[in-house]
């Protein structure tokens, strides 16, 4: 990578942060390219259990970078965070706009600096909001929360987005990335990747599903877990009083069927 993005990976989390410091992080089409590169890494390197993204301070990612052509920097990332069989945490440190919100909305999970500036404020330079805004924004905090930041184009900061549900936690600027490492440390640890993988997929997916369908994917999902390298494992630990070991592989037990994209018949790309 160069210096744009910083990949770091140590006893299964990789840590990939936004380098342009000068610049407050300001999104570009090789920082882009190469977070695409990176998460494509993530998703199919199994040593790899859970990934942070951050910013190096003093911001998180300040939005598009504005001395390039309007249209030529897009927060739609390829594979988008949400789409990675891996939990993908934003370590949001500082300051995020624009491009550099949408990223954090693209994440499983947000833990955000209190005093930070966030917004989506496309609308006041005639643009509209990308980077899946649209579709993540109102999952996280509702219509009305989504109109509000959207169509306003205002900014709010670290304990408001506490309060609507689009941070997991608000704290200091100094307490997110050790916060968010520490929760990425613990699932790289403790959680079984497949479910883990399979229970992120249908998070993302099921809210466009019937309670009927997610309910009859949560049984299937469930035996063919069941059937995978860690099956047993969990009850044997448990059984056994002791940490279970994990040795089962995302990257090889992935269903073919997966997550359903139609809902009469389910199946993954």
């Amino acid at each position: 990578m160069s210096s744009e993005l910083h990949v770091d990976v140590s006893a299964g989390v990789a840590v990939l942060t936004l380098n342009r410091p000068a610049q407050q992080n300001a999104f570009t089409p090789t920082m882009a390219t190469e977070l695409g590169t990176a998460l494509r890494r993530c998703d199919t390197e199994d040593a790899i259990r859970a990934v942070v993204v951050t910013g190096t301070p003093p911001a998180f990612c300040a939005g598009a970078d504005l001395s390039i052509r309007v249209g030529d920097v897009t927060g739609t990332i390829d594979p988008p965070p949400w789409r990675i069989r891996k939990p993908v945490i934003a370590a949001v440190n500082g300051h995020a706009v624009g491009i550099g919100l949408a990223l954090a909305l693209q994440c499983d999970l947000r833990y955000m600096a209190r005093d930070a500036v966030y917004g989506l404020n496309q609308v006041r330079r005639a643009v509209v909001a990308d980077g899946y805004a649209h579709w993540t924004l109102p999952r996280l905090v509702g219509m009305a929360n989504a109109a509000d930041i959207m169509l306003t184009g205002r900014t709010f900061d670290g304990d408001e987005a506490k309060a609507m549900g689009l941070a997991n936690s608000c704290l200091t600027a100094g307490e997110v990335l050790p916060t968010a490492l520490a929760v990425a440390h613990d699932i790289a640890g403790g959680s079984a990747p497949l479910p883990v993988a399979l229970s992120k997929r249908l998070l993302w997916e099921g809210l466009g599903m019937s309670a009927e369908a997610v309910g009859k994917l949560e049984a299937d999902l469930n035996t063919y877990a069941a059937q995978s390298v860690d099956g047993g494992e969990g009850m044997a630990a448990l059984r056994d009083r002791r940490q279970p070991k994990w040795t089962g592989s995302v990257s090889a037990e992935w269903p073919a069927w997966g997550v359903p994209i139609e809902p009469e018949r389910p199946g993954l790309d």
